[in-house]
């Protein structure tokens, strides 16, 4: 007998909390969760990088065939639209300045969907990566001046144009790549997992390195280092001193 498929639509005004409902049930219950204004906005592009006008409906239905859309998952659940492979696997093969802007844009709509009102409120948040991630991650595409330039246009982007909130704390945790590598490997070992093609980089992960130090020094991040005498620090040292910064930062503010 075969399996019955099935498929469960949730319809309803905009602000309803469709995209949220949806998106929690799918979570709880392991199944796909389809987005599909993603997918229309994802054709949008297409069409609009080919030069079709979406009002030429025997232009858009001939076109439908050509398009590839892929609903991925990352790690942590979240999905990801990819157009017909045009961005590449190699991260290097997007400019610094387009890779942030896409980032930036995620980010805003987090910001507005997600957070907003309860920073608006008084609230405390509490971010695993930021803004800070562009510049390291993307800032490693760039040498020299054209770092700090690019710095600079980041800070105007996100900051003043987006209107994200600063953070009143920037914490920078510094790792030695070798130690790095090791707690990846017993990572993969202990979960089953395989490292993605950043985290087999040694090339790509000492310059995130060297970026992220020259960040912190230009932006004014905390840099704490997880190691004391070459030796990896345990997780509730770390973490103190780390609570420690908070403290002041909550105590000054």
């Amino acid at each position: 007998m075969t399996e019955r498929q099935y498929a469960v639509a949730i319809d309803g005004p905009s602000g309803a909390g469709k995209s949220t409902l949806a998106r929690a049930a799918a979570e709880a219950l392991h199944i796909l969760y389809v987005d599909t204004g993603a997918i229309y906005r994802t054709i949008g592009v297409y069409m609009y990088r080919h030069d079709i006008a979406p009002t030429d409906a025997p232009a858009v239905i001939a076109a439908l065939p050509e398009i590839t859309v892929a609903l991925r998952y990352d790690e942590e659940g979240l999905q990801r639209m990819y157009l017909n492979g045009e961005f590449g696997d190699d991260p290097n093969s997007v400019n610094a300045y387009a890779a942030s802007t896409f980032y930036a844009v995620d980010r805003y709509a987090s910001y507005q969907r997600v957070w907003k009102d309860d920073y608006a409120a008084g609230g405390l948040i509490l971010s695993d990566r930021y803004t800070t991630s562009n510049a390291v991650h993307q800032g490693g595409k760039l040498d020299g001046a054209a770092r700090e330039e690019f710095f600079s246009w980041l800070y105007d982007l996100e900051f003043c144009r987006m209107g994200l909130p600063k953070p009143d704390l920037v914490l920078c945790l510094d790792m030695p790549v070798e130690i790095a590598e090791t707690l990846m490997r017993k990572r993969e070992s202990d979960t089953g997992t395989k490292a993605d093609i950043h985290e087999r980089n040694d090339k790509y992960l000492h310059q995130c390195r060297e970026v992220a130090r020259q960040a912190a020094a230009y932006f004014g991040w905390t840099v704490v280092s997880c190691v004391k005498d070459g030796k990896l620090r345990s997780i509730e040292d770390i973490h103190e001193e780390l609570y420690s910064y908070v403290k002041k930062c909550l105590e000054e503010a």
